[in-house]
């Protein structure tokens, strides 16, 4: 069938009365509300609780989510979080950096390039902690509290995914305050801007359901350590 054969099927299919006018209006406007719901769930849970970095509470852990890894090293975006945890940890505002980030292949590590930027930067590497399995940002913030025992964090990614980040950690048991690492707005800024829309939906089923991580495994104390050695 030709496509103004398909135009002229479409419209036969419409309602043609006032009231089913009507009623498709309604359930156009109800379906764009409940798609906008979990957006207005991120925004509300996460702002309040987002900080400049001079301004973020103090806390015994600085989270840093992965964002992607360039021949091996971190990322234009990945290393303007990781910068942010350094001046936190130099500036005294957390005593451990848990890195978490995707290592499902062994040619792509990002918790140990992570590390190793860290490392770099002035920060004791007795002092970072990595979880190899943070896939995702749920998986991220279940397996800080779930495995490595996180109750308090600083959270630090982009400005346009700490709001999600921040919520997602609250729903996962953990006082969070957020720090949005600014960026240029490129390409990658507009790409990841539009997929929070989208990842919104999964974050707040993430948020009711509350699913186990793809990796749970035993308890890690390597953050509890750090801490300990820490106040030495």
């Amino acid at each position: 069938m030709d496509i103004v054969g398909r135009v002229r099927r479409a419209r036969l299919r419409l309602p043609t009365t006032r009231t089913g006018r009507r009623h498709l209006v309604w359930a156009v406007m109800t379906a764009c509300v409940l798609g906008l719901l979990p957006a207005t769930w991120v925004f509300v849970s996460g702002t309040p609780r987002v900080r400049d970095i001079g301004e973020v509470p103090s806390a015994p852990v600085a989270m840093v989510f992965g964002a992607g890894l360039w021949e091996g090293r971190p990322s234009p975006y990945l290393a303007h979080r990781l910068d942010a945890a350094a001046e936190l940890y130099r500036d005294g505002k957390v005593r451990v950096v848990l890195v978490t980030g995707d290592n499902s292949r062994r040619d792509y590590d990002e918790p140990d390039a992570m590390r190793t930027y860290l490392v770099r930067h002035g920060v004791p590497d007795d002092r970072i902690v990595s979880d190899f399995a943070g896939f995702d940002t749920w998986d991220s913030c279940a397996r800080a509290e779930r495995i490595f025992g996180v109750k308090q964090a600083v959270l630090i990614s982009q400005d346009f995914h700490i709001r999600r980040a921040v919520a997602l950690c609250g729903a996962a048991g953990i006082d969070a305050y957020g720090v949005g690492v600014a960026a240029r707005h490129d390409a990658t800024w507009y790409a990841g801007g539009t997929r929070e829309v989208f990842a919104a939906g999964k974050a707040a089923l993430d948020a009711l359901v509350r699913p186990s991580p793809a990796f749970l495994g035993p308890h890690e104390p390597g953050v509890e350590r750090a801490l300990a050695d820490a106040r030495k």
